[in-house]
């Protein structure tokens, strides 16, 4: 009960604080906001400078507003509030279509998303709405100097996507799912990029034509790692297969 009662307590001291605090900001002029927050912003307390910024937009009627809203997007990226700064930088391109750092919330906004992306373990969401973003980007701006990287940004997004599928292609092989896992194992090597990705995807492929006696698949699995990967210990090991089929195949 005790512990209870200090909970209770605690939160409510946090929000008269947070109130006091409010009150506080409504009460300085916006050019002096301005210039504390940014005095914060300067000196890397950018999680000390947002409400500042925050109270600035909230006036709407200020010289300081626009650029206030992209700086507290700003902030809450580089503090690494990266679900907030997309809302904050959403929000710019929303009411201040014109603004000059326009085209920078555009990009962040992919950053973002990329920094909130899980690994290829886990869903992908955020890495393709980080591609999104990024498309958005490049069709809107361009000729801006950071095309190139959101073009490698879009490439690394890529890169998680397919491992994803190739994990996915790999969960199926293991519980003898042939036909899902080929499914994802095919779209990989389809894509002919000639990384590890597709040389797994190529060696567990052969792997299911051998147990199910597909013996012109596997030739077609061993051509391909002969191609794309021929030092490979995969295409030995895909070729021994083809010799030990061929002999169960001729004794039945």
């Amino acid at each position: 009960m005790k512990k209870t009662t200090l909970i209770i307590l605690t939160l409510a001291l946090i929000l008269l604080s947070n109130c006091a605090l409010n009150k506080n900001l409504n009460l300085i002029p916006a050019a002096e906001k301005w210039r504390i927050a940014e005095d914060y912003y300067n000196k890397n307390k950018f999680l000390k400078a947002a409400p500042y910024y925050e109270q600035i937009v909230l006036e709407r009627n200020s010289i300081y507003t626009a650029d206030a809203q992209f700086k507290l997007a700003d902030s809450y990226f580089k503090a690494g509030k990266y679900a907030d700064a997309v809302s904050e930088y959403q929000l710019l391109i929303s009411l201040f279509p014109e603004h000059k750092d326009i085209a920078s919330a555009q990009f962040m906004i992919g950053v973002a998303y990329y920094n909130i992306g899980l690994n290829p373990h886990y869903t992908q969401d955020e890495t393709k709405r980080s591609i999104d973003a990024f498309q958005v980007f490049l069709d809107k701006y361009p000729r801006d100097k950071r095309r190139n990287e959101a073009y490698e940004y879009i490439q690394k997004c890529q890169k998680k996507l397919i491992e994803k599928n190739y994990l996915a292609g790999y969960i199926y092989y293991k519980i003898d799912d042939y036909s899902s896992a080929l499914m994802y194992f095919d779209d990989i090597i389809a894509l002919g990029n000639a990384d590890q990705l597709e040389l797994k995807s190529l060696y567990y492929s052969g792997n299911i034509y051998y147990y199910r006696k597909e013996i012109e698949k596997l030739f077609e699995v061993q051509e391909a790692l002969r191609e794309h990967f021929p030092d490979s210990k995969e295409l030995n090991k895909i070729i021994k297969k083809i010799k030990k089929l061929n002999k169960k195949l001729q004794k039945e």
